[in-house]
């Protein structure tokens, strides 16, 4: 990935300014020139809509529940991530094709790449990816994911009722984190995100996560536009009208969303590049680290 270079505007035109001419006899000698007032050059505004990439190329992302693997192909293809797992909940590449049929365009972005897709992995069960360190009795388990990423859960129209949807998701959301933990490297994070507003606030995410044993690091706008190709694919599927037509109507990146990095408490996460110390500095659930 390239670096941004920073152009700056600091260079002022030039003013003169002069009279002149032969003064009449017996004229008033008044020869000063009028000079005009300096505009006060504006400086650069500060680009608060720039993008948060919360991960670097070369660290090892585990995508959960990866819909129709846009997402992954992105990454790679246009993030250089050299080592993407991206996981689907389908169990085979035929039920993922019959969900979202533009899905194995994406993966063979992803493989190309020396990437993965593994499929059947539930995101409320999924064993731990680990090393094994030592033997018998001696035998650590360590995890080595440094970004475990799950973009916009959703157990899915499970039912028509808020409060037993809102209960399905935390339920679902509370799970995930207890067994993405275990794949967790030393210093690695956890980054979900949802749609902003209701009823995705009354899931309380901070809280469930706290008492998974996890605290926010920050959180920052989801920009879809950060992704080249990347498109929001539902639970349920690709949505088709009554002709059996796919495309338009419901558009999910374009909508407002938040991404929510947590660590594991009393963990110190390793900073991106470029991140400065204040922002890679663990803090409590506080809203003033959060981005706008």
């Amino acid at each position: 990935m390239g670096k941004r270079r920073k152009v700056t505007h600091n260079a002022r035109p030039a003013q003169k300014s002069g009279g002149g001419g032969q003064k009449p006899q017996g004229a008033a000698t008044a020869t000063t020139a009028i000079k005009p007032k300096p505009q006060k050059q504006k400086q650069p505004q500060q680009q608060h809509d720039e993008p948060t990439i919360p991960f670097a190329p070369e660290d090892k992302i585990l995508l959960v529940g990866d819909g129709d693997l846009s997402f992954a192909a992105s990454l790679v293809e246009h993030h250089y991530c050299a080592d993407v797992t991206a996981t689907v909940l389908e169990k085979t590449l035929e039920e993922l094709v019959e969900k979202y049929p533009h899905a194995p365009e994406n993966i063979a972005k992803i493989e190309a790449e020396d990437s993965r897709v593994l499929y059947g992995v539930d995101a409320t069960k999924m064993a731990p990816f680990v090393d094994r360190r030592g033997k018998g009795k001696e035998k650590d388990a360590v995890g080595v994911m440094d970004r475990i990423i799950f973009n916009f859960p959703h157990v899915g129209g499970k039912s028509t009722d808020v409060n037993r949807q809102v209960r399905y998701n935390q339920e679902l959301l509370v799970e995930f984190f207890k067994h993405a933990m275990p794949s967790l490297a030393p210093g690695g994070s956890i980054i979900v995100t949802l749609f902003e507003g209701e009823p995705y606030t009354l899931w309380n995410i901070r809280d469930l996560a706290r008492h998974t044993g996890l605290q926010v690091q920050r959180s920052f706008k989801f920009q879809a536009s950060a992704y080249p190709g990347y498109h929001h694919a539902r639970t349920l599927g690709v949505v088709k009208s009554k002709a059996g037509e796919t495309g338009g109507g419901w558009k999910g990146e374009d909508r407002a969303a938040r991404s929510y990095i947590f660590v594991r408490k009393d963990d110190e996460a390793r900073p991106r590049p470029g991140s400065s110390k204040k922002r890679s500095r663990v803090r409590d659930d506080d809203e003033s680290s959060d981005d706008d």
